[in-house]
């Protein structure tokens, strides 16, 4: 089955050309050109992947962005100003699971976009059935990927569960930044440690009742990161 892309940008030249490559490829792309028709598209239907540039009509990226992880964990791209790190820092806040900077090349966002769907097959590929982890009221079931808290369900991105399965599979053991970047985005994986920082942030503030003295995801200083059963 066809992988079905939503391509967002209002310069109509860019969306053509990435509609193009990755119609070569035999992916199904829907292409919108300011948020509003973006987050109506991502409401009627569903994608494989969302590409998002973040200086949007109507409704900006990020908004778009934070819109869609109310009702849904699909892989979201962003396309940001190649010096502008707050729009990626922004991007990343928002639910965002990877950003490509403009001017970019498409065969970078083609092998962007196929790394990103690789890992999510694999991940949907090796999670055994009845697959659930439960740590103290935390319930995980990674083969819906769903995650609640004292019976209330909590609404991961797909990197924030990436993230936390890592940790709580692998509960006590630390990891560092550098070691949760290779391991979630993969070692192709162009940004910098502040990803997993941000990530981190947003997860904590999901799943802790206080976020600055958490109960879960700890953080073991100048090392890394770890879930403490």
């Amino acid at each position: 089955m066809a992988k079905k892309v939503l391509v967002v940008d209002d310069e109509k030249l860019i969306v053509k050309g990435i509609r193009f490559s990755l119609e070569q490829d035999g992916m199904e792309v829907t292409c919108a050109y300011d948020g509003e028709e973006a987050l109506q598209y991502a409401r009627s239907q569903p994608f494989d992947m969302i590409l998002l540039d973040i200086m949007l009509p109507k409704l900006s990226g990020t908004e778009v962005c934070q819109q869609i992880r109310e009702f849904s964990n699909v892989p979201i791209v962003m396309l940001t100003a190649k010096s502008d790190d707050m729009d990626k820092i922004m991007g990343l806040e928002y639910g965002a699971d990877d950003y490509i900077t403009k001017p970019f090349n498409i065969l970078e966002v083609k092998a962007r976009i196929k790394a990103i769907m690789r890992r999510t097959a694999a991940r949907e590929a090796s999670s055994p059935p009845e697959n659930i982890i439960v740590r103290g009221d935390m319930r995980m079931d990674c083969e819906s990927r769903r995650v609640s808290i004292a019976g209330k369900e909590v609404n991961l991105t797909a990197r924030e569960f990436d993230v936390l399965e890592l940790l709580i599979k692998n509960p006590n053991k630390v990891y560092s930044r550098e070691t949760l970047l290779k391991l979630v985005w993969g070692a192709d994986y162009p940004g910098d440690v502040r990803t997993v920082d941000v990530h981190i942030r947003r997860l904590r503030e999901k799943i802790e009742a206080n976020p600055s003295e958490p109960r879960f995801v700890h953080t073991k200083w100048g090392v890394g990161y770890f879930f403490r059963a």
